[in-house]
């Protein structure tokens, strides 16, 4: 949580003190949203609504379940969307935030949710690294080159996983900002940024590996991440078919065709 601070995403709306357990409560700096309205067609369809990070395999994960449902996202960052959840705008979220610890996810939400009771299950590991052109013109090959003065990055928004993630590796390896050039050029979602390569207004962009096969980019991986899907205990009867639809073979089946994605957890709970 101290790195959501230092990032200026978070701050603290109050203290409670209980003989010597201090407890801090958080809430999201992050841009605000106003949603007046969830204008859907009529239909019989129960609603399911999800916001969150923007993931590939929940494309797919929508089709299935708009079987049974009328599946509306509303595409954030991962703290974002564990705010509309706190705020019920959702009943679910998705979220890749890498903590202090080591762990994903689990501080964030304990932080976030102090006083309920939530639930959290693997979707899938996937793998990040950079995104570049085809052969690789300009031979990007580590983190330190979307520094060089020839490299045009494009940058995740405030709040994103990846973003998140970043932010904290340039400030392991001592990279001022600065000297990234288009650092503050952010866009939302990991084909935005696979885009903004393949169209030639961008080198380099920290992306999934799925994101890059699909607009025909070359990748170098960087590392492994563990996305979740997370819920209040109260909502769990509502999304249960969604939660049983991850257990099954069609499932894995689908997501192991995805370039980059890992089924091997895909369904396990994460204690909080």
């Amino acid at each position: 949580m101290l790195a959501l601070q230092s990032a200026d995403l978070v701050e603290i709306v109050e203290i409670r003190k209980s003989g010597r357990v201090t407890e801090k409560y958080y809430r999201a700096k992050a841009e605000a949203f106003l949603f007046q309205q969830l204008d859907s067609p009529k239909t019989k369809k129960s609603a399911l609504i999800f916001s969150g990070s923007n993931d590939i395999a929940l494309k797919s994960l929508a089709q299935h379940m708009g079987k049974r449902f009328k599946f509306l996202n509303i595409p954030v960052s991962s703290l974002d969307g564990l705010v509309y959840l706190r705020q019920g705008v959702c009943q679910f979220s998705g979220t890749h935030i890498l903590n202090e610890d080591g762990q994903y996810n689990v501080s964030t939400v304990r932080h976030l949710f102090p006083d309920r009771a939530m639930k959290m299950i693997t979707l899938a590991y996937r793998t990040q690294g950079l995104m570049v052109l085809q052969g690789n013109p300009k031979s990007i090959k580590q983190i330190q080159d979307i520094a060089r003065p020839d490299v045009r990055f494009v940058n995740r928004d405030l709040g994103s996983g990846t973003r998140l993630w970043l932010d904290a590796e340039l400030k392991r390896l001592k990279i001022d900002t600065n000297q990234i050039k288009n650092y503050d050029h952010a866009v939302k979602t990991h084909g935005e940024s696979a885009s903004a390569i393949e169209s030639g207004k961008a080198d380099v962009a920290l992306g999934l590996q799925a994101a890059a096969r699909q607009h025909h980019l070359d990748f170098v991986p960087l590392y492994e991440e563990r996305y979740d899907l997370v819920w209040p205990r109260e909502n769990e009867e509502s999304i249960l078919p969604l939660l049983n639809y991850l257990q099954t073979a069609a499932f894995r089946t689908g997501l192991n065709s995805l370039t980059g994605y890992n089924s091997t957890h895909s369904g396990e709970l994460i204690h909080l």
